[in-house]
């Protein structure tokens, strides 16, 4: 089946066709076109955020609860929508369909949050040394947010980023990634139909370009973005000449499943596979690393392999499947150099990941899982780096601290999850490791929308996501109001002038 879907870019309240297209295939089907996508360029970039520019004295003056409001309407519309929407995802980006329910459930409830918030407070009432003073902490909106966001949640993850941006009173210019940009085209109609004001929101299809002129324009007042350290980091550059620009980046990880010495052996095995290869091991929470206490390893590894094996791999349509593809070719081949430099490292095999080229698979990007046992040594590429697919390392350790300084050395600190029954272990290790969301008995892939969503070290720069965001996208000021018929300072400052 090959669908014919027309991009556009979404300027102004109206759709823009554009000359040079790229293609949105089927990483299950790579002979399978999705849709063809406007190439954006600097002036596209450019007419958005003027578009969002122009919109947001209107927009920002809104009652926020009328702000709010609308979240209300895109909320019964994605509800109408949550099966349409998972499968054109399961299609666009490979995971399995009851993955891409359940991300679209993930975005109703940021939906759901941000509506709820419009009637909360947004400030606080502080006392002050001057009795006849009121003095009051509000938040107001920065301005345009430019919101570039990854393939592999391409529903949620924009709407952790655009509803706390635009209930706070910003506008937006989105841009989704070039391997899912119908499934983000699918959520700007969405926002139309629940009657968001033209220029509120904008849509610019394309690759680094647009990408690049976005973050380039003086006029975005907010970047947020997730995806990879490098991007990240080349944002950083060019916002760092700006004045009035707030970056949030989420960017990576290396995250771990640490199992304690007293852990019960079959949760830890459910939550170590879950952690590396759901999504085919395509989250950036993905737990690439299994960190078992030394007396657990062997029976550990026998489990965990075992189990491995019997994962379905698949048509992401097939919601009997465990996993689909890898998003494209690039992304296998990546797979397959970390698999060899992990034999190269002196890793021992467990279980070696191939491409499944039958007929069932053949016409896809499908690779099993790669699990692996290797020591630790402060040199280890496999072990540091990101990956991004199924490939796992078990790494076995003697005591706590050394679990600690395992799973510390790395750059990344996205996630972490501690298998144990002992209450003082699991404090050992929320204290000492270094990451930004922990688990206990749980994956380490557990992201819920009121919880922040960022991490430390090259994984994030300290704004993270979903309901934490509101701290990037506004900014606090303070207002203060005399109900004396004479100016009082504080402090025992006088006003007399003699």
């Amino acid at each position: 089946m090959t669908t014919t879907l027309s991009g556009k870019h979404y300027l102004a309240g109206q759709w823009h066709a554009a000359g040079a297209t790229f293609a949105s295939t089927n990483p299950a089907r790579l002979s399978e076109t999705i849709g063809a996508f406007p190439r954006g360029t600097k002036a596209d970039a450019d007419a958005a955020v003027a578009a969002a520019r122009a919109a947001f004295p209107a927009w920002r003056r809104t009652s926020r609860i009328h702000r709010a409001e609308l979240f209300d309407n895109l909320a019964q519309i994605v509800k109408r929508e949550t099966d349409a929407l998972a499968r054109l995802m399961a299609r666009e980006c490979g995971k399995v369909v009851t993955e891409c329910r359940a991300e679209v459930v993930e975005g109703l409830h940021m939906i759901q949050y941000v509506f709820g918030t419009g009637r909360m407070p947004m400030g606080d009432v502080l006392a002050l040394e001057i009795a006849e003073k009121d003095t009051f902490m509000r938040r107001k909106p920065w301005g345009v947010a430019a919101v570039i966001t990854p393939w592999n949640f391409p529903f949620a993850v924009p709407l952790w980023m655009l509803g706390p941006s635009l209930v706070e009173g910003n506008t937006a210019v989105f841009k989704p990634s070039e391997d899912t940009p119908a499934i983000g085209q699918r959520l700007i109609e969405l926002f139309i139909e629940a009657g968001f004001p033209p220029g509120v929101i904008n849509l610019v299809h394309g690759e680094a370009e647009a990408g690049e002129a976005l973050v380039r324009n003086p006029g975005v007042n907010c970047v947020l973005f997730t995806g990879s350290y490098e991007v990240g980091k080349r944002i950083a550059e060019i916002s760092a000449s700006m004045h009035d620009r707030i970056v949030a980046s989420e960017a990576g990880s290396k995250s771990a499943v640490i199992v304690a010495e007293d852990a019960k052996l079959d949760l830890a095995v459910t939550c170590g596979l879950i952690s590396a290869f759901k999504t085919s091991g395509q989250r950036c929470v993905s737990g690439s690393r299994v960190i078992v206490h030394e007396k657990l390893i062997d029976a550990y590894a026998e489990k965990l392999v075992a189990l491995t094996k019997r994962l379905r791999i698949g048509d992401p349509l097939d919601a009997n499947n465990f996993m689909g593809p890898l998003i494209n070719q690039a992304a296998l081949e990546k797979v397959e150099r970390y698999n060899q430099i992990a034999k190269d490292e002196g890793a021992t095999i467990l279980l070696l990941g191939e491409r499944l080229t039958d007929a069932a698979h053949a016409d896809g990007c499908y690779l099993s899982p790669t699990i692996y046992r290797i020591k630790y040594g402060p040199k280890v590429r496999c072990i540091r780096e990101e990956v991004f697919g199924p490939h796992l390392a078990l790494i076995p350790f003697k005591d706590n601290e050394e679990a600690s300084r395992i799973y510390n050395d790395t750059e990344y600190g996205l996630s972490l999850a501690i298998i144990t029954e002992n209450y003082r272990t699991m404090r050992y290790f929320r204290d000492e490791c270094e990451y930004g969301m922990g688990y206990v008995n749980l994956p380490c892939i557990g992201a819920e929308v009121h919880l922040p969503f960022g991490g430390v070290k090259k994984s994030s720069n300290g704004h993270p996501s979903a309901a934490a965001l509101v701290e990037a996208v506004t900014h606090k000021t303070a207002w203060t109001v005399n109900h004396a018929e004479e100016a009082k300072m504080a402090q025992g400052l006088t006003t007399e002038i003699k």
